[in-house]
This record gives structure tokens, C-alpha cells and sequence, in this order.
């Protein structure tokens, strides 16, 4: 004789079932959030590939005017068990700073598009000039201004990378003279890339060495300037809507608007921290770090960004899906099995795959309502046959449409995301302690 008694559903079963189910759904909610961080590296390689001959995120800076000298060096050594000093000459380089700069650069930013990927380039037109004066107390560097081989001076100008020196050729000019600019030899804070001119510059014996340049370099992602000292302001404008200033130096002004934006950074060499003038055997044991006044040209809206957010409230789907549905059977008389709360959830599952499908194609916005759409529908029409009533169906899609409503609100509000959670959070578990206050869960512990 065979027992045919089935275990007694009890309210405590069916919850316990529920939340087992619900814990169940975190292996596929789980791999959604890894598939969002895989498109993610793939748009970024996609990018790379796009920018790739275009130009890096670009560092400028100079120009420095790097001038040759012979120093005097004394070295003490033991020959026959006696001290001996010995007195040599050695070619160092002064690098001097100008003591005034102006730089205008203007970003001609342009969207490059590859299959569903786009990146953000630019062209980046700087003009300045610049003033070089030899300071007067030149002295107490360790440097005589006769020992200044002042006509076999360099101007150096520093592009971290030079591959984006296309266009029209870059131009300098001393009291008005054009250079002839050969490359290399940019400064430390490029890495040594960019490109230089030879320079006679034994007037700045007596009177300023005025400089004025003009290149043009293209980059993507951001451009940043490392200025050399002295007192530098730098100003920069384009139309692209979206800047981010970055750096250890902000812009003292910056205008931002749908036309795009403008900024000016004046930078001097105490906010630097280090003097106008140094040695190239200073450069060589100075390992502080390099200051920069940075621009980048943001995507206003990432994508994957947004998906990876909306999948972190998954379970507050899932949480309040599933409690509507458990509300109608233990309170509502409509029984609701685990085949279907698990069909249910993977419905919620799907509309975060969807959302990330549509929103590398069609951009977030369009691809929320959609995805939203079709999972609302779906799951309406399957609670209609689950619930047996329309007006219960009609009650979890009025559900879902307020959750993803909230969802696309807190996307967007994310500093107050964390309030908003939890507010929704307090106010479905007082509304289910209040539903189920007359329930008998079974015997007590």
C-alpha cells in the first residue's frame, strides 16, 4: 500500500519556496552583470581600434629653451694612497622656462563610428608665444652666463604622442624668423616625443627672446597641458557639449552650454611648485610627479554604464514581482506554483538582456521602453492565465510599469539612489506585514 499523502502547503512553505526561487534567480541575474562588463570591453577594444593611427590622448607642453653650457666638476680620487682632486669640464644643458605663456587651443571634435561603436576625436589647433628672459641671479644655480652657449640654444616643444603631428606642419618663430623644426627632444613630461628647433639666442644677453608657434595635433578621449613654469595661461574652446576637466590644476574660468565650452587655466610656477630655471642633471633625479590642466571630451551617456546600474536592482524586481504574486495566493486564494514564479522570473531576467541588446543599437533611452514594453506585456498576459482574473493581470502590469518607471528615475537621480531604495524598500515590507498580519505561518518555534 503506497502512501499518497502529499506535504501540507502551508503560507511558511510557500514563502520559504519563493525566496529559494528567488536566490535560484541570482546565477542567471549574475551572469547578465558579467555580460554587460564583457560588451563593455569589447566597445572598448572597438574604440582603441577606431582611434588607432587617429592619435593617443594627447600631453603638450613647452616650450622649454634648452641652452648648452660647460661646467666646471671636481672629483676627488686616491692615486698612490693620496687624495687627489681633479678639476674636469662636462656639457650640461640649462633648460629654461619661459616667464611668460599664452596658449589658445582650439578642439574641432569629431565622432568616428565603427558597426554600433563610436569614438570621440578630435584636432586639436594651438597657437602661443611665449617670453624667455635669463634671470638675474642666474648665478645661484651653479650657472655663469659666460659659460652660456647662448647661439647654440634648442626650443623644445613636448606632444606626447607625435603621431598626431598631421595636417598642416607646425610653424615657430623667433622675433618673427621662421625655424626649421626637426623631431624629438620634447621635454620629460611628454616621455621626450614632440620636436624642436635650433636657435641663436645670444640676444637674450640683453633683451627677451619672444617666440610665437602654431601646430595642430590630433588625439581622442582628452588633451592635457604640463606647463614648464613661469606664467602660463592657457585657454581652450570647442563645440563639443560634454567636457570633463580633469588634472591636478582646475580652469580658474570654463563656460559650458549646448554650443560647447570655453575655460582658461593660469598657472604660475609657485602653484608648480619648482623654479623657472634648471639643469638637465636636476631633471635627471627629479622623480616628482608631473602637474597637468586636463580637458576630456565625454560621452554624456554610456550606455553600459547605465545597464550595469539597472542591473543592480534586479532583485528589487524580482523582490516585488514575486510578493504580488505571493500576496494573490496566500491572501487572494490563487495558487501559484514554482514552475511559474521561476517562468516569472526569468522574464524579469530577460528585460536587463534586452535592455542591453537594444541600447548598443538604438541608445538607452529607446531601449528601455521597448525592452519594458515587451516584458510587461509578457508577463501580464502569462498572469492573466497564472491568477485566473484580468483585473489581477491588470494589477502586475500596473506593477511592473510603476517599478520600471521608478528604476529609470533612480538611473538617472544615482546620488540619491541609495534613499530612494531603500524608502521603496521599507514601504513593500510594511505593506506585506500589514497584507499577511492575519496569516497563521504554522506552528511557532
Amino acid at each position: 500500500m503506497h502512501d499518497d499523502a502529499q506535504p501540507a502547503r502551508t503560507p511558511a512553505n510557500t514563502l520559504l519556496l519563493a525566496m529559494l526561487i528567488a536566490a535560484m534567480l541570482a546565477v542567471p541575474l549574475f551572469a547578465v552583470y558579467l555580460l554587460v562588463y564583457d560588451r563593455q570591453a569589447q566597445s572598448r577594444t572597438a574604440r582603441d581600434s577606431i582611434a588607432e593611427g587617429w592619435g593617443g590622448a594627447q600631453v603638450i607642453a613647452g616650450p622649454v629653451l634648452a641652452i648648452p653650457y660647460v661646467a666646471q666638476t671636481q672629483e676627488t680620487v686616491n692615486e698612490g694612497g693620496k687624495r687627489v682632486t681633479r678639476t674636469a669640464s662636462v656639457r650640461r644643458t640649462l633648460l629654461l622656462a619661459p616667464a611668460a605663456e599664452a596658449i589658445d587651443s582650439t578642439l574641432v571634435p569629431q565622432v568616428r563610428r565603427r558597426s554600433i561603436y563610436e569614438m570621440v576625436v578630435y584636432e586639436a589647433r594651438n597657437r602661443g608665444s611665449a617670453r624667455f628672459s635669463l634671470p638675474a641671479d642666474l648665478g645661484r644655480y651653479g650657472v655663469a652666463r659666460a659659460a652660456l652657449a647662448l647661439d647654440h640654444a634648442e626650443l623644445r616643444f613636448g606632444v606626447r604622442d607625435s603621431g598626431g603631428l598631421v595636417g598642416v606642419p607646425p610653424t615657430v618663430t623667433v622675433e618673427g624668423q621662421r625655424l626649421t623644426l626637426e623631431p624629438g627632444k620634447g621635454p620629460r613630461e611628454t616621455g621626450g616625443s614632440g620636436f624642436f628647433a635650433a636657435v641663436d639666442a645670444s640676444a637674450l644677453g640683453t633683451q627677451a627672446l619672444r617666440v610665437a608657434y602654431a601646430y595642430q595635433v590630433r588625439g581622442n578621449g582628452g588633451i592635457a597641458l604640463a606647463p614648464q613654469g613661469g606664467d602660463t595661461a592657457w585657454k581652450v574652446r570647442s563645440s563639443w557639449p560634454s567636457p570633463s576637466f580633469q588634472g591636478d590644476l582646475l580652469p580658474g574660468e570654463s563656460r559650458v552650454s549646448a554650443k560647447g565650452f570655453a575655460a582658461t587655466w593660469r598657472v604660475g610656477n609657485l602653484a608648480l611648485g619648482r623654479a623657472s630655471v634648471a639643469t638637465d642633471a636636476d631633471q635627471a633625479g627629479d622623480a616628482a610627479p608631473v602637474m597637468q590642466a586636463r580637458v576630456d571630451l565625454v560621452t554624456p551617456v554610456n550606455v553600459y554604464d547605465q545597464v550595469n546600474r539597472a542591473v543592480k536592482y534586479g532583485f528589487l524586481f524580482i523582490g516585488f514581482t514575486f510578493t504580488a504574486f505571493l500576496m494573490f495566493d496566500l491572501i487572494g486564494g490563487a495558487r501559484v506554483s514554482p514552475i511559474e514564479l521561476g517562468l516569472i522570473g526569468a522574464g524579469l531576467v530577460l528585460f536587463f538582456v534586452m535592455l542591453l541588446a537594444f541600447a548598443e543599437v538604438t541608445g538607452f533611452a529607446v531601449a528601455y521602453v521597448v525592452a519594458a514594453t515587451a516584458i510587461i506585456g509578457l508577463l501580464a498576459t502569462y498572469s492573466a492565465a497564472v491568477l485566473g482574473s484580468r483585473t489581477r493581470a491588470g494589477f502586475i502590469a500596473a506593477l511592473l510599469a510603476a517599478l520600471y518607471g521608478v528604476l529609470y528615475v533612480l538611473i538617472g537621480l544615482e546620488a540619491y539612489a541609495l534613499l530612494i531604495g531603500s524608502l521603496l524598500l521599507f514601504a513593500g515590507l510594511a505593506s506585506v506585514m500589514y497584507l499577511t498580519r492575519a496569516i497563521d505561518w504554522g506552528p511557532s518555534a
